[in-house]
């Protein structure tokens, strides 16, 4: 009889390795296809149009995709509990992947059925991070399940949309991609200084990464004030203000933690390049609604393109290499696709 934990295969044995694997094929497939319907004209049998699906899938898809196996394999070493992994992993990897085929079906099958499934995934999550942390009393991370909550809604709006309900035109999405760049600020914040502080330490460096509480508190709450009113109020002045005051106090933020002397290790100064990119894209999204020569868009990639993708081939590299007992320094692979991410980030903005 095959154990339940194992199912036999290392694929299953820990959550970042089905996650972080399958996300990564499904951003490249999804772009792919998006961009043959784009510019072939190609009828897809999608009920999104092909601009609506590609985001979907890259927020739903590709980004919560990474945020699984980042969360649920962090979440054991956050409790002490034993990770998720064999046949609860393998069926939570399944779950994820009939909703990509779905999405791609849902003119041929019942709306209800593709929202029910893809909405089901980031609840699951979101109620196993609940369980995990409430069951080892863990309070300080029970919060983590709220960016999870709070992209299930954002799935369902989409979904009401397409229904054809009344709900605002593209705010499903625009507060998922709230919800991730929240999530990015929070992660980023928690590990980018206490890494930097251990390489340095190791290196015998006196000078180390200063935390100012006021200004950590004041960055988050109004950064994310901001988000969130952008998700609902995109062209208000008052959320632009917050967003551009935001992304100020996030670069400043960012500056104490010493990340120009972490350019030795591009596996650790990634990190900062992609917190960066989310101070980019948070402040051309403010500037955008004030200056009108400021396109939306190249806030949207700065923030999709720049900010997410780097910041997940970020953790994913790092994530990998420090959970399969290798050397946490990255190779000349890892430093080329840090190159290309923001080769497309740059070129898409």
């Amino acid at each position: 009889m095959v154990a339940r934990a194992e199912l036999g295969l290392p694929l299953f044995s820990i959550a970042f390795r089905p996650f972080f694997l399958l996300g990564s094929l499904w951003s490249a497939a999804a772009v792919g296809v998006w961009i043959v319907a784009y510019t072939t004209g190609t009828a897809l049998p999608i009920l999104l149009s092909p601009l609506d699906w590609h985001i979907h899938e890259m927020l739903f898809g590709f980004a919560l995709a990474a945020i699984a196996g980042f969360i649920l394999t962090a979440v054991a070493n956050w409790t002490g509990r034993p990770p998720v992994r064999g046949v609860m992993l393998a069926a939570l990897t399944g779950l994820w992947a009939l909703g990509r085929a779905l999405n791609l079906a849902s003119s041929v099958v019942p709306l209800w059925l593709t929202a029910a499934v893809d909405l089901a995934f980031p609840a699951a999550i979101a109620l196993l991070i609940v369980r995990e942390t409430l069951s080892a009393r863990n309070w300080r991370n029970v919060m983590m399940a709220t960016p999870l909550l709070v992209l299930t809604i954002a799935d369902l709006l989409m979904y009401l949309e397409v229904a054809g309900r009344p709900v605002p035109a593209g705010l499903g999405w625009r507060l998922a991609l709230a919800a991730v760049i929240t999530l990015i600020s929070v992660i980023g914040a928690r590990i980018i200084p206490v890494f930097t502080k251990n390489w340095l330490v190791a290196r015998g460096q006196a000078r180390l990464p200063t935390s100012r509480r006021t200004l950590d508190r004041a960055a988050s709450v109004v950064l994310h004030a901001g988000l969130l009113g952008w998700a609902i109020f995109p062209e208000a002045w008052p959320v632009a203000i917050l967003l551009i005051i935001g992304a100020g106090l996030s670069l400043v933020r960012l500056a104490g933690w010493r990340g120009v002397a972490t350019t030795g290790e591009p596996l650790l100064a990634i990190l900062y390049v992609g917190y960066l990119w989310m101070v980019v894209g948070t402040g051309l999204l403010g500037l955008s609604v004030l200056v009108p020569a400021v396109p939306v868009t190249a806030a949207i990639h700065a923030l999709t393109a720049g900010a997410i993708g780097t910041m997940v081939l970020a953790v994913m590299t790092r994530v990998c290499r420090g959970h399969t007992g290798r050397a946490l320094t990255a190779d000349r692979l890892a430093v080329g696709i840090y190159g290309l991410v923001n080769l497309a980030a740059n070129i898409s903005i």
